[in-house]
């Protein structure tokens, strides 16, 4: 199958599916959000990558050149999620590119429920064609949380095939009141040796140990690099239930 370019996926009327609803479309069958490569001494799993050095000094060291902006975030532990509008249509869908509706996830299939619940607010959020992606916090993964706001945090849009600045989305979400992460530091490039000390208390509360943080160099008005880090000590997915059934531990649940 051709592997499409993320303005192509963009395009995609989600609309469609099989006759069992169980898809977007075939050409969705992949990660539609990135994977963000790791800086030195973060947690890493066998399908992960390490930031390149050039990654890590715009991240970390020096400036590229003087429009360079770093911010750098509280990063958030739980499932990554999005929700796109595509002719018109508001579709809460799963990192996979499947709908959340159809998820074998039950917080998955809840949160398909809680974004129509707030149809409005999506819809007042995304022009055509857009898509914003957000961490759903509803069940701990290898965080636990005693959430201060909603289950969901948007982490990033994208618009016209970019990625939006923090900038643009902090003027976007703002009127309709969504959770955006803690941003710990933005201007010039930031170590990892700094960023850990900034990160000893939550902005979204964490009740374990924050897990890391996320680096953005914008430049341009576009994002250019993301990386990030999660502490070494960090065991991943530890509150997952280990089979089908087992008890999983909830951070939110619906009234």
């Amino acid at each position: 199958m051709k592997s499409q370019s993320p303005n192509e996926i963009m395009q995609t009327d989600f609309s469609k599916s099989d006759g069992n609803n169980a898809v977007l479309d075939d050409s969705l069958q992949g990660r539609i959000y990135p994977r963000i490569p790791h800086l030195p001494g973060s947690k890493m799993t066998t399908s992960d990558q390490e930031a390149e050095a050039w990654q890590i000094r715009a991240c970390c060291r020096s400036l590229r050149s003087a429009k360079d902006r770093v911010v750098v975030q509280e990063k958030l532990d739980g499932s990554c999620m999005a929700v796109a509008k595509i002719r018109g249509e508001i579709t809460p869908m799963a990192r996979s590119g499947n709908r959340a509706a159809i998820s074998r996830y039950e917080q998955h299939r809840v949160f398909h429920k809680w974004v129509y619940q707030n149809l409005e607010r999506f819809d007042g959020l995304l022009n055509e064609n857009e898509i914003c992606f957000g961490e759903w916090l509803m069940q701990a993964h290898g965080t636990r949380y005693s959430l201060p706001h909603e289950p969901f945090v948007i982490f990033d849009l994208k618009s016209n095939d970019r990625f939006v600045t923090c900038e643009v989305l902090l003027e976007r979400t703002a009127p309709f009141r969504f959770v955006t992460p803690r941003i710990i530091h933005e201007g010039p490039p930031l170590s990892v040796e700094e960023a850990v000390k900034l990160l000893k208390h939550s902005g979204h509360g964490a009740i374990d140990p924050t897990e890391g943080a996320i680096w953005r160099v914008e430049c341009d008005g576009h994002v250019d690099v993301l990386a990030k880090y999660v502490r070494p000590d960090k065991t991943i997915g530890c509150f997952l239930p280990e089979h089908p059934g087992e008890k999983a531990v909830w951070n939110w649940r619906p009234a």
